[in-house]
């Protein structure tokens, strides 16, 4: 049995406001082709398959013309469970039809696993579990973490007879030490929502989802795919794929990560204001969308447009420079007035393209100093 697993895709996002719709079509292509090429028995998508709950249309009729060209036109099956990001409900809407052409949906949540057999391998699709859910549908008090639901759903898997076939289960969770990023929703406050890694060793292949960064934990079986395009800054050193997995009875799996390029990466620049642009004329990829980290202390006449006229997609801009040295500086009013002097300083230097007379200077005093004494009454 060969495999693709993937997860959160998160159709609809945006990254700091800006559309990312072009870039998951483009990403999705990548998985198709990377589909067809290995000559896959199934895609597996473990989750987070739209950004929210009531996603736009354009997400959902992206997701629908891709399942349909890999259903129809190839012939491989998909298998996919609702992630916390998902409406369960919505995501399930006519899955039992559906399933009949192979396309796979576990949205909501059922009192017992539903073991879906294709070809020489058994799959355990485990939607995203909420304790509350879970103490709901299996009237059991006790069950107040995710520990508790997961155990109790698990445990079915391990009492299903799979006749000797592989067991692979799909889920959507927070395993504990786990490697996070910006762009994922918490699942609960205060750690409650950990999963010891342990539980999931007896099977030969889990495909999770949740956390954006490819990793595995415990053991290399259990394992997240992490997201294939980067959906935040936190996440710019990330290599970005999908999960190849080969599986054969009694043997380990033999898994591959098969990369994601996409059309314009999520970088972090950091530097001087004048030599960034400098650089921009050798960028290779200026339309990037990128976080700026300026390390000038003094102020700039606006560093963002300067910025865009040279790198299109600049969507954050940090003042780190600037703020070490507001860090740095000692308290006190006299100080910061000095400071605010300095700074307008700079400006006027700036916009005038000469320095501050005497006379402007002590105006400049005097003015602060007015300010600083009503701030006081």
């Amino acid at each position: 049995m060969k495999f693709i697993h993937t997860s959160d895709w998160h159709l609809g996002r945006q990254l700091h406001n800006e559309p990312l719709l072009d870039e998951q079509a483009h990403m999705l292509e990548q998985i198709m082709e990377l589909a067809i090429s290995q000559a896959v028995d199934a895609l597996i998508i473990a989750g987070d398959i739209y950004d929210r709950a009531i996603p736009p249309a354009s997400a959902v009729e992206l997701l629908s013309h891709f399942l349909d060209r890999m259903i129809t036109d190839h012939g491989i099956p998909v298998v996919l469970i609702a992630g916390n990001h998902d409406s369960h409900e919505r995501l399930g809407f006519g899955s039992q039809q559906m399933a009949r052409s192979g396309l796979h949906i576990y949205g909501p949540l059922c009192a017992a696993v539903q073991p879906l057999q294709l070809g020489d391998c058994f799959f355990y699709p485990i939607p995203y579990a909420e304790p509350a859910v879970v103490r709901h549908l299996l009237q059991d008090d006790d069950i107040t973490t995710h520990q508790q639901a997961m155990a109790v759903i698990l445990q079915q898997v391990m009492t299903h007879d799979s006749q000797g076939l592989p067991k692979v289960v799909v889920a959507h969770c927070f395993l504990d030490g786990g490697s996070e990023s910006e762009s994922e929703r918490p699942l609960s406050i205060g750690g409650a929502d950990r999963i010891d890694p342990t539980l999931f060793q007896p099977f030969d292949y889990v495909a999770l989802g949740h956390l954006h960064g490819p990793q595995y934990r415990g053991e290399a079986h259990i394992r997240y795919s992490g997201s294939p395009l980067k959906y935040s800054f936190s996440e710019a050193k990330q290599k970005k794929s999908v999960t190849l997995v080969e599986l054969e009875a009694g043997r380990p799996p033999i898994i591959q990560q098969l990369p994601i390029t996409p059309r314009k990466d999520v970088r972090v620049i950091e530097g001087f204001l004048e030599d960034l642009l400098l650089a921009a004329k050798s960028d290779p990829t200026p339309e990037d969308y990128l976080m700026v980290r300026l390390s000038d202390t003094q102020a700039l006449l606006d560093p963002m447009g300067r910025l865009r006229s040279r790198y299109p997609n600049v969507l954050h801009l940090e003042r780190t420079g600037l703020m070490s040295r507001q860090q740095g500086e000692e308290s006190g009013r006299e100080r910061i007035k000095k400071g605010e002097l300095e700074m307008f300083s700079d400006f006027f230097g700036q916009v005038a393209g000469a320095p501050m007379t005497e006379a402007q200077q002590q105006m400049m005093t005097s003015l602060i100093d007015e300010l600083h004494k009503g701030e006081l009454q």
